[in-house]
């Protein structure tokens, strides 16, 4: 698209190719937009006539060697967005006599920063994301007293985080590096810092206890976090949407307290070492959309006010200790999605309204000790059902056949017995049917070729294709055929092999 506004001129995705030309009789050009083309090469000379330029955007091209040294030999740059392309090298000091800029973008390249950039005493927004950059966080970024945002996120930064953050920061961004040490006390506090994410480092010690009453995302997952979760001050926090703190070493209660952050669409308390019950203010959540608990060392029921969470479209409490029944009132989640439950010590049977959950897609309910009918479940279920390693007996209920979306079923480690159900076989959609280690018996049915079946330890299944062994057959000795045989030794590896090639996620 070509737009020429006088003192302005857009070309972004106007599928230009070919290297940047030199730029003559455009002395009073202010604006310059190229963007998402195919420009290439290196930049020299070509921007040096652009004495007026306020603001230049290079996003998404193929420019390779080092980054433009003073882009137009302007004194009024305001603006730098050199986005997605092939730069590299060191940032030349010769941008810091820049010193009108207030935004620079120079995310994914491969470009290294200079000590210096704190000089850019105006600077607004400084996004240096997905570069290669290493070393410790220049210490000169104190004097950013203007800087509003910092992206720094996929590099190789290591060290600590220098203390003395710009107090207007809003929006800091620190994620997937090697920074290490703990963090700094007053890194969450200024008043007006709304987002944070420090995730994906190896951060350790305490998440610090003054936060900014503005926060509306922290992000402090996959490090080496300890000691206990500051309730007292998360739950004055009335505009947080997003907490995610999972994969740390976190310890003690999960504090009635949450239940203040009304305004939560996110807990992510996952893979932990959080112990004590699921207190029942988790319910006055009422615009919690995803909740992650997995993997920690709860105890006790699962709360009925769960059901008060209506909003709730990820559930996931498994690998912990909790007991009890699954509360009937979960029917009552219309948007939940996924639902995992798995490996805990839940007794008791389904409940029996469970198939009224239209939305629900994912129902992981492995490794417990659940028993009785299986119910009707909600015809919705598409990733996987996994009824896995419980109590269940009987036959397997031919309403399983309903599902006709459902790629994975796992009914596998319990006591069902009969026959496999013929109806299974026009499930259209099935990948992997798991029943081994039950007491099933009688003719395993055909399934399509694209449907991995596991039948291993049901000593009363016989394979379709297997040949006769009456007396009768016997006596008359005919020849087997080789495919048979092979058909037969194939079974019996399989049989004693039991492979496994599903892996639940979490």
């Amino acid at each position: 698209m070509v737009v020429f506004l006088k003192p302005s001129l857009f070309l972004y995705n106007s599928v230009l190719l070919g290297s940047l030309p030199v730029f003559v009789g455009f002395a009073g050009l202010e604006f310059l937009d190229l963007s998402n083309n195919r420009l290439g090469g290196a930049i020299d000379l070509e921007l040096d006539g652009l004495v007026g330029l306020r603001s230049l955007n290079l996003t998404l091209n193929n420019f390779t060697g080092s980054v433009p040294t003073r882009p137009g030999k302007s004194k009024v740059l305001k603006e730098l967005r050199l986005t997605m392309n092939m730069f590299h090298g060191i940032i030349p000091v010769d941008i810091v006599g820049c010193r009108n800029l207030t935004l620079i973008d120079f995310s994914v390249n491969n470009i290294s920063v200079p000590d210096r950039i704190g000089e850019l005493s105006k600077l607004e927004v400084l996004i240096l994301s997905s570069n290669s950059l290493s070393g410790e966080i220049p210490r000169s970024l104190r004097n950013m007293t203007s800087l509003t945002r910092f992206a720094a996120n996929s590099n190789n930064f290591n060290g600590p985080i220098p203390a003395g953050i710009p107090k207007h920061l809003r929006n800091l961004d620190l994620s997937y590096n090697s920074l290490s040490g703990s963090i700094p006390s007053e890194l969450l506090s200024p008043l007006n810092l709304q987002i944070v994410d420090l995730s994906n480092n190896r951060l350790n010690g305490s998440i610090p206890t003054a936060l900014s009453p503005r926060l509306v995302k922290l992000r402090l997952g996959s490090n080496s976090l300890d000691y206990v979760i500051p309730t007292a001050a998360i739950s004055t926090l009335q505009h947080l949407t997003y907490l995610e703190l999972e994969n740390n070493t976190l310890t003690g209660l999960i504090s009635p307290e949450l239940g203040y952050c009304q305004s939560l669409a996110l807990l992510n308390l996952a893979q932990n070492q959080l112990s004590g019950s699921l207190p029942v203010e988790l319910g006055n959540l009422s615009h919690l959309q995803v909740l992650k608990l997995q993997f920690n060392k709860l105890a006790g029921e699962i709360p009925i006010q769960i059901a008060q969470m209506s909003k709730l479209s990820t559930l996931n409490i498994s690998w912990n200790s909790l007991n009890g029944s699954i509360p009937p009132s979960v029917a009552s989640l219309k948007n939940l999605i996924n639902m995992n439950l798995q490996g805990n010590n839940l007794s008791g049977s389904t409940p029996e309204n469970i198939g009224s959950m239209t939305s629900l897609m994912e129902l992981q309910l492995g490794e417990n000790q659940l028993s009785g009918r299986i119910p009707s479940m909600p015809i919705t279920l598409q990733i996987a059902l996994n009824l896995s390693s419980n109590l269940f007996e009987g036959h397997i209920p031919v309403t399983l056949a309903m599902l006709t979306g459902l790629e994975i079923l796992d009914l596998s480690n319990n006591k069902f017995s009969g026959e496999i159900p013929l109806a299974l076989t026009q499930l259209g959609a099935l990948t992997q049917l798991i029943l081994s280690n039950n007491q099933l018996s009688g003719e395993i049915p055909k399934f399509s070729s694209w449907v991995f079946v596991n039948t291993s330890g049901n000593e009363g299944l016989t394979n379709s294709a297997t040949p006769s062994t009456s007396p009768e057959s016997k006596k008359k000795g005919k020849p087997v055929s080789l495919t048979i045989v092979l058909w037969a030794v194939a079974a019996a590896i399989f049989a004693v092999g039991g492979i496994a090639i599903f892996l639940y996620h979490y």
